[in-house]
């Protein structure tokens, strides 16, 4: 595929249609970074196979899409259809989903042999020994699932959340309440008669040695907090 231009392509109702745009501008667009479609095409024409140059007819765009305007037509293709990427769109991608999926694993994951998360590395290390497709447009947190599955057999890993009670007292709650919402969801907050504030706060297994260092930092250490059965 020349650099200068890529394909998008889709089959709708066994009918296939192309359209040939840049490839960076085509890439912002479809993750919703552009929504000026007239800045994405490198020519005002939908094809049928653009390779032989054979265009659709008004017809065919119409049955298809409701419409035989190049620009809403060309809209349709991008968002539903299948965007061909260049070799480093591809590969910045599939970088980027990895890295995702990597981080996913350590914040939700445990080793249920110590109770403890595995560190990003070695994550790293057991997917470089199985089979791993990545889809550069569907979300790494997705992906994550499948992943986490083929990875049991050589990385012992079992999905966890923790429901944490803490307390922080008065001279440190505002700036700390912020923080500690960062983690997780609350479940119950409450102040207490000396200004102490207390809540059960519920975050993925691998967060909680990040959220006693960011706890203990913003209060001085000066804080209380009790995993709960």
């Amino acid at each position: 595929m020349d650099e200068k231009h890529t394909l998008a392509r889709i089959t709708v109702a066994g009918e296939h249609f192309e359209v040939l745009v840049k490839p960076d501008p085509a890439l912002q667009f479809k993750l919703g970074q552009v929504s000026d479609i007239s800045k994405v095409l490198v020519s005002d024409n939908i094809y049928t196979d653009s390779g032989k140059g054979l265009r659709a007819s008004e017809e065919r765009l119409k049955k298809a899409f409701g419409s035989d305007d190049v620009y809403k037509v060309a809209e349709a293709i991008l968002r539903r259809g299948e965007l061909q990427l260049t070799t480093e769109q591809r590969r910045e991608l599939v970088e980027v989903k990895r890295k995702q999926i990597i981080n996913f694993i350590a914040r939700n994951c445990i080793d249920p042999r110590t109770g403890a998360p595995h560190p990003p590395l070695r994550i790293e290390q057991a997917l470089s020994q199985i089979r791993l497709v990545i889809d550069p447009f569907e979300s790494g947190e997705e992906q994550a699932k499948d992943v986490i599955e083929a990875l049991r057999p050589i990385l012992p890993l079992r999905i966890e959340n923790l429901r944490i009670a803490v307390k922080i007292p008065p001279d440190y709650a505002p700036k700390a309440i912020g923080v500690v919402k960062e983690f997780g969801s609350v479940s119950r907050e409450e102040w207490q008669s000396d200004g102490s504030w207390i809540a059960v706060v519920e975050m993925p297994a691998g967060l909680h040695a990040p959220f006693l260092e960011r706890v203990g930092k913003v209060t001085q250490g000066n804080y209380q907090t009790r995993i709960l059965k």
